[in-house]
């Protein structure tokens, strides 16, 4: 990953959230920080500023520690936050706290999980959606791109979120969203519907794999690519140009993906 980040010279990396396995952080001085964000993405690189969302293993700990401005202090290169917006010039990302939305979270009698500014749950998720409705709107940016911790379409072990769906792709779709991107499963994949010129990235596969997880109703023509072992992506956008890697993790491309925003079309 340092070595791909070297020969892009990235301007900032996104995590897809799950940051700390198995149950989060326990609080702002957890060693667990340090150890596997810190120690471990050293390459010169990666010194650059990391956004990140927070998956449901970050809410199985404390999750008002995992976005408190001092862990920045510790490491400036993080960020983490619930929901918000990255305008990164001809780009629009926009991060989804996706984790509340899903309903067996809240029925879940074998993990504790932190929902502190969450609950109500459903006005937490009626000001999310009103809040990411405006900013889609009001956005101006060349691309679009939503970023979230749980699928919308997977064909990995989790698969669909029905909830998000539900509830978020309408959104998605009816402001002409262009990449959704998201982890969860522990897999690489790249889908893209008939019904819709959004493109479905999951990158879930950067600290383990599950091997033979896939699911086989998505249709080989829906399927563009799916990779069960270890790996990470990349994303390049010029005002017209937009170009997906998926790599494994010695750094050897799996599959690119290129689309022209003026011409509306994808190959």
């Amino acid at each position: 990953m340092g070595k791909i980040g070297e020969k892009l010279d990235i301007d900032f990396v996104v995590s897809t959230g799950d940051n700390f396995y198995d149950n989060g952080l326990t609080g702002l001085n957890d060693q667990a920080f340090e150890e596997s964000f810190t120690k471990i993405y050293t390459a010169t690189s990666l010194q650059k500023q990391w956004y990140s969302v927070l998956g449901n293993h970050d809410y199985r700990g404390d999750v008002e520690a995992q976005v408190h401005p001092a862990l920045r202090k510790v490491d400036s290169r993080w960020l983490c936050l619930r929901s918000f917006i990255l305008n990164a010039e001809i780009a629009g990302f926009f991060f989804v706290d996706t984790t509340p939305f899903v309903s067996d979270y809240f029925t879940d009698m074998d993990h504790t999980y932190d929902w502190r500014g969450v609950t109500p749950r459903k006005a937490y998720l009626d000001s999310l959606l009103k809040d990411l409705e405006s900013a889609l709107s009001e956005s101006t940016a060349r691309w679009k791109i939503v970023v979230g911790h749980h699928a919308i379409k997977s064909a990995g072990y989790h698969g669909d979120t029905k909830e998000l769906i539900d509830l978020l792709l309408p959104m998605l779709k009816a402001y002409n969203v262009d990449m959704y991107v998201n982890g969860h499963d522990h897999c690489l994949e790249h889908i893209s519907s008939l019904d819709s010129p959004i493109q479905y990235l999951t990158s879930g596969a950067g600290s383990k794999a599950w091997r033979g997880d896939l699911n086989q109703h998505y249709k080989e023509e829906d399927l563009r690519f799916f990779y069960d072992g270890q790996g990470f992506m990349s994303v390049q956008l010029t005002k017209n140009d937009a170009e997906i890697t998926f790599y494994n993790a010695f750094g050897k491309i799996l599959h690119e993906w290129k689309a022209l925003k003026e011409l509306h079309s994808a190959v």
